[in-house]
């Protein structure tokens, strides 16, 4: 087995949604994982915590994009636009590879350990969006409502987009259901 081979982080990566998808999530072991990839166990545990972290790489990325697109709102901007700027940015990182968050999610969906790691990265995707509308003077709870309605709206777009056979612009759905929850909050208001 390959030791040092560069790409060694993506080929376990795609060794294990295949098998993921094959034998089953419960079913599907780090060493078969790093057999299917051509390296060590040893090496597994370089690039992922345990065979669940596979799924939920690039949670880091995902937030340091998140954070620095409400930073970079217009200073005028609203709380909620800054968060709409952010969600755009999302599209960037979750919007690559339709089949691949298909299978993903489709993984997650079975198995309520995962479920649960997922809500767990969508709340600290939320604070880290709070943190950076309090950053540019939001105080709370208009901090901690608009990021946490943002995050609403990236998991509403996201399980759309994912549940349609096609490909569609992940971007357009989450402007789509950002203007619906605006809508929906200016309809409730009245």
């Amino acid at each position: 087995m390959a030791r040092w081979e560069p790409g060694a982080g993506g080929r376990l990566a795609e060794a294990a949604m295949q098998l993921y998808v094959e034998r089953g999530y419960d079913e599907t072991t780090v060493a078969d994982i790093a057999q299917r990839a051509g390296v060590t166990a040893r090496t597994f545990f370089r690039h992922f915590a345990d065979k669940r972290e596979v799924l939920f790489a690039g949670s880091e990325p995902l937030r340091d994009a998140l954070v620095r697109a409400v930073a970079g709102a217009p200073a005028a901007a609203a709380p909620l636009t800054a968060v709409a700027a952010a969600l755009d940015a999302s599209t960037a990182f979750l919007g690559r590879d339709h089949a691949h968050s298909r299978r993903r999610q489709s993984i997650i969906d079975a198995h309520p350990e995962l479920q649960e790691r997922e809500l767990i990265k969508m709340a600290r995707l939320g604070a880290a969006v709070a943190g950076g509308l309090r950053d540019r003077g939001v105080t709370d709870p208009e901090a901690t409502l608009a990021a946490e309605a943002g995050m609403v709206v990236l998991r509403v777009a996201f399980e759309r987009w994912v549940a349609d056979i096609e490909p569609g612009d992940l971007r357009a759905l989450m402007r789509e259901t950002m203007a619906a929850l605006r809508a929906t909050a200016g309809t409730a208001a009245a």
